[in-house]
């Protein structure tokens, strides 16, 4: 009985590992191939930083500082942004508009892709109440509903400007527990502030898909000096 056996060249553009095991002509089954070809995929990714928002021009980040409490790491920051008239129209009719921040901290390892330790989300809903013609910004850690407004924070401003002064300064947000830091002299930390669209009543999200006044997003990746609190 006469057996053929047949075989294909590796590529030269195949990763290094596989071309090593077909080198030396392991028997190696499909799905352990599969296997070690997802493996190698995911040990590139881990390393690929995750893709960037795009920053729109009104919008700026002027501060960022990450502090160190008894009770746990603080990240302080300080946007930048003008208000587009066609947003302020809308928040004149009585419509609420709704902003997110988030931010995360890394540690840092030698070996390996940084390390997630603690993040934290803030959402903002800035909305005018005719009635007593004030301002009214809820500031919750969970997307904001009306059902919802009862586990919010509640400020009133006298000035469409000073409500929006108190969105800009995004003041203390816990990030994690003092034990989840190494002793690195910087640590790497990730923030972005945005304006969503994604809460607006149904049928305004659709009317301002695609303009260019609804784009209001900042993000930035640094390293931070970690200050103590005096």
């Amino acid at each position: 009985m006469n057996t053929t056996v047949s075989s294909t060249p590796c590529s030269k553009s195949a990763p290094a590992e596989l071309r090593a095991l077909a080198a030396v002509g392991l028997p190696m089954r499909r799905r352990q191939i599969v296997a070690l070809a997802a493996l190698l995929v995911i040990g590139t990714l881990a390393g690929v930083p995750k893709p960037a928002l795009a920053d729109s021009p009104q919008a700026s980040i002027t501060q960022m500082r990450l502090e160190e409490a008894d009770d746990g790491i603080y990240l302080t920051a300080q946007v930048q942004f003008e208000l587009p008239l066609g947003v302020g129209e809308v928040l004149d009719k009585g419509i609420a508009i709704y902003f997110v921040v988030d931010a995360e901290l890394y540690r840092e390892r030698w070996y390996w892709a940084d390390r997630k330790v603690g993040s934290a989300t803030r959402h903002m809903r800035l909305a005018y109440q005719p009635l007593s013609r004030r301002w009214r910004l809820n500031v919750s850690s969970v997307p904001i509903a009306n059902a919802g407004l009862g586990v919010s924070l509640n400020q009133n401003f006298d000035s469409l400007p000073e409500a929006l002064d108190a969105i800009k300064r995004v003041g203390r947000l816990r990030l994690a527990d003092r034990s989840e830091v190494g002793d690195e002299a910087t640590q790497p930390v990730q923030f972005s502030f945005r304006l969503d669209t994604t809460q607006l009543p149904r049928p305004f999200q659709i009317g301002v898909a695609g303009q260019a006044d609804w784009n209001i997003v900042v993000e930035r990746s640094a390293r931070l000096a970690l200050e103590k609190l005096k």
